[in-house]
């Protein structure tokens, strides 16, 4: 067996902190389950974690960044009932990090992965289909016929959100930052794509609604296309900012919000599935999204653990389209 390791976050600062360090397989507490690694997703959240943007928690290095994975379980805790050796599970915010691996977690955080799903198609999508699960379903009443914007809808989330969004009947306005990430915004179900890297989106988005703007833009994108998001509502509109891709939102006047009673906010999966019953129910959804061969899901690359520097290069270029997966050096290279 290949030896365990995991990728530290050295220092604050680029992917060149990410650094690799040998560890002992864990030992279960209790209440815990230990798993071995078969596939890890990447997240901006990683990023903005290592870079040192503020966020709901800052862990000081060194760490193990990461929020989720799949894997079997390979022991058990004492008081762990209700798992078995042998398992396939995955988890998100689980307060350990998964660039590693082997990890132990509580197994309250742990969700059985149904066996339809395979597990690279996990660990790119369940953060994603589990974040489009409340958007959509929990942040507003959204009726068939509802005009929403869609962010960045060739990335990780917004593809899940466009297709989503359409099986609820929703109108769907997307942009993407190129013309074959706008083509592969309409060949998701997008009604409308725009290029916001050549045309002025807001512009388009009065034009093809008439003057009359949007129910709800979903915006993971941040500072670049907040000002703009709030011009494309309608009268008491809905901004969810859930994702700061190209920087923090700066400050703005409340005030900006009165003319047309306008809502924002900023929501975080973190509060969603805190309950381990809300967790698991709104992980049925996002199994029922992720276990449907016709949702597309993009995965643009795999690369080993060990390159987990790459992954984090690759992510904040943003040309990348789809989901990014780590996995296990010696599942990438079995004859090593």
């Amino acid at each position: 067996m290949a030896s365990p390791f995991e990728i530290q976050v050295t220092a604050i600062g680029g992917p060149e902190v990410l650094q690799s360090r040998s560890i002992e397989v864990p030992v279960p507490a209790p209440h815990q389950v230990v798993l071995v690694h078969t596939a890890i997703g990447v997240n901006f959240v990683d990023i903005y974690l290592r870079a040192g943007q503020a966020h709901s928690h800052n862990p000081q290095p060194p760490f193990v960044p990461g929020i989720n994975a799949v894997g079997e379980i390979v022991a058990l805790g004492s008081q762990v009932h209700e798992l078995h050796l042998g398992q396939k599970v995955t988890y998100t915010n689980a307060g350990v990090g998964s660039y590693s691996t082997h990890v132990a977690v509580s197994a309250e955080r742990l969700i059985p992965v149904p066996p339809d799903v395979d597990d690279v198609r996990v660990a790119a999508g369940l953060v994603r289909a589990l974040t489009c699960q409340y958007l959509l379903k929990q942040m507003r009443q959204l009726e068939p016929g509802t005009r929403v914007l869609v962010h960045a809808a060739a990335g990780g989330v917004g593809q899940i959100l466009v297709q989503w969004a359409k099986r609820l009947g929703l109108v769907v306005l997307a942009t993407a930052g190129s013309e074959t990430k706008v083509q592969t915004a309409l060949a998701l179900g997008a009604d409308f794509a725009i290029n916001y890297r050549s045309e002025d989106f807001v512009s388009e988005v009065k034009r093809i609604t008439q003057g009359q703007g949007v129910s709800v833009v979903f915006d993971s994108v941040g500072k670049d296309t907040f000002d703009g998001s709030l011009k494309c509502l309608e009268p008491k509109g809905l901004v969810v900012n859930f994702g700061t891709a190209s920087g923090q939102v700066e400050g703005f006047a409340l005030q900006d919000l009165h003319s047309q009673s306008l809502w924002v906010c900023r929501p975080t999966l973190r509060t969603y599935i805190a309950n381990r019953a809300d967790m698991l129910a709104m992980s049925v959804e996002a199994f029922g999204i992720l276990g449907d061969p016709t949702i597309r899901l993009d995965i643009d690359t795999l690369l080993p653990l060990s390159q987990a520097s790459e992954a984090h290069r690759l992510l904040e270029s943003r040309t990348t389209q789809g989901a990014i997966v780590l996995i296990p050096d010696a599942l990438m290279n079995p004859q090593e």
